[in-house]
Formats: C-alpha cells, sequence, structure tokens
C-alpha cells in the first residue's frame, strides 16, 4: 500500500511542477521584455538609425551571397564552350554564343573577342584583345563592387552613430546633474551605462560589417581574376592550333640523358 504522506508529497510535487509549466512562458516573456528594455530600448532614438544600420548589413549581405557566384561571372559550361571554339578557331561561333550568355564572362569575351587580328597569327592582337578585357573589367567591377562598399559604408557610420548616442546620453546626465545638484552615484553611473548602450551596438553592428567588407571584396577579385585567367586560355588555345606546327617544332621528340 502506498504511504498517504508519499502520496500527498507526489501529488503535491506534479501541482507545483504543472503550476510551473503554466507560469514559465509568462515569465520567459517578463524576462525577454526586461531584457529588450535594458539592452536596446534604452539606448534611446539613436538605436533606430543603428538598427536600420543593421537590416542594411543583412541586406547588402544576402544580395551579394546571391550576386557574387561563379555561376554568374565564369559558369564552367560557358567556359568549356568557348575553349572548344576558340581551340577549333570558330571566333565568330564564339562572340555569337559570348553575347548571348549574361554572366560576367560571356560579356567579356562578346566585348574583346572581335578584337582579334586574323593577319597577326603569331599572337592574334594579343595587346588589343587584354585592353577591351581591362576597359570592361573597369567599368563592371566598379558596378559590382558599389554594392560591397556600401557595406564598407555600414561599418564606417554604425560605431560613430553609436558615439553619437553615447554623446546625447551624456548630455542629458550632466544635465539632470545640474538640475539636481547632487552628485547621486547610483543615477549617474544608470545615465551613463544607458548612454555607453549605443556605443556598444554600433560596434557590434561595425566588426561584422567590416569581416563581410572584405569578404565580398577578396570574393568579387577573385571571380573577376578567373575570368582574366580564362580570357587567357582562350587566346592561347586559338593561338596553340594556329601554330601548332611552331609550338611543335620546340618540343624535342626524346632527351638524352648525360
Amino acid at each position: 500500500m502506498i504511504d498517504p504522506l508519499v502520496s500527498r508529497t507526489g501529488r503535491s510535487l506534479a501541482t507545483t511542477l504543472a503550476a510551473l509549466a503554466l507560469t514559465a512562458p509568462s515569465l520567459l516573456a517578463q524576462d525577454d521584455k526586461n531584457a529588450l528594455q535594458k539592452y536596446v530600448l534604452d539606448g534611446g532614438p539613436t538605436m533606430a538609425f543603428i538598427g536600420l544600420a543593421v537590416l542594411a548589413l543583412i541586406a547588402l549581405s544576402v544580395f551579394n551571397f546571391i550576386n557574387l557566384t561563379k555561376a554568374k561571372f565564369c559558369p564552367e559550361d560557358l567556359k568549356m564552350a568557348l575553349l572548344d571554339h576558340m581551340a577549333n578557331c570558330r571566333v565568330r561561333s564564339a562572340i555569337e554564343l559570348a553575347a548571348s550568355h549574361p554572366s560576367y564572362l560571356g560579356r567579356m569575351m562578346a566585348y574583346s573577342l572581335p578584337n582579334i587580328d586574323a593577319t597577326r597569327p603569331e599572337d592574334l592582337g594579343r595587346d588589343q584583345i587584354e585592353d577591351a578585357v581591362a576597359d570592361f573589367s573597369v567599368n563592371e567591377n566598379r558596378k559590382a563592387m558599389t554594392w560591397v562598399n556600401y557595406i564598407s559604408l555600414v561599418a564606417q557610420a554604425a560605431p560613430m552613430l553609436g558615439l553619437l548616442g553615447t554623446v546625447i546620453g551624456m548630455v542629458k546626465a550632466f544635465g539632470i546633474l545640474a538640475e539636481s545638484g547632487q552628485a547621486d552615484p547610483g543615477q549617474l553611473a544608470g545615465s551613463i551605462s544607458v548612454a555607453l548602450l549605443t556605443t556598444m551596438w554600433g560596434l557590434i553592428t561595425a566588426i561584422p560589417s567590416l569581416l563581410s567588407y572584405f569578404f565580398f571584396k577578396n570574393k568579387l577579385n577573385n571571380l573577376v581574376a578567373e575570368c582574366h585567367h580564362t580570357s587567357e586560355e582562350l587566346i592561347n588555345a586559338s593561338l596553340q592550333t594556329i601554330n601548332q606546327d611552331a609550338y611543335l617544332a620546340k618540343i624535342p621528340e626524346g632527351i638524352s640523358e648525360g
């Protein structure tokens, strides 16, 4: 038989656990509200501008993640198709294929390949092609880099907004101190703590913004460098086909061992 005391204890424990389960959501909500008030809302109106900076960072990061991809810069299928055309000296077909592709490589090749000079089989007018590639890259990189530079703007503006909020809070704190005429350390420390919230959030926003800026900048540079390397491969493929006999003449049939 179960001891009545144990039974009553078990029922009391179950009742207590049920009460905690019912009241926990409201307690957590109250804690969340206090944390939101303590670490965000108490920062003052400047926190709204820092919040906009955070949203801008998220939006720009997502946009650059979508835009700065190999598929949009140097897709492998286009690269192999262009290499096949150029290796077989089908320059016109290569131009048409490149012009029909919206990628960075496609537009760059459609812009530069018409500068091939068939009257110069020794280099096919490489200097003119490279100049066209450089001109295209200057214009296109500026457009792509604009969205990356906006992340740098967020990284620079966020700590300045934080400092502005801190200065405004300090002015208010010392204004209250001047009006009251009393130096209450607790009240003054509380006011300064609230003022420093904006500096904290400004730095929290600026640090990932700075990391994101250099990440996307390097990613863009690597993608553009890969496109430039591909353009060199395309020209070399045609040159090797045109001057195949000359290239083979430079390669010895065998090398005798000393």
